[in-house]
């Protein structure tokens, strides 16, 4: 009987969702670019920052 491995990686998961709260708050992005952050707070960063 062979055994199964389960991982729990909760603490990436903890910085993405903190990455995009922080991606939402910092750049006052308005409820549906807020929603399009959740796959794209990179990007959101990056044109923000891009500026400076």
């Amino acid at each position: 009987m062979e055994k199964i491995k389960i991982e729990h990686h909760t603490l990436s998961g903890g910085f993405w969702i903190a990455a995009w709260l922080f991606t939402i708050g910092y750049l006052s992005l308005p409820f549906w670019k807020g929603v399009f952050a959740i796959a794209l707070w990179p990007y959101y960063l990056g044109v923000s920052l891009a500026g400076f």
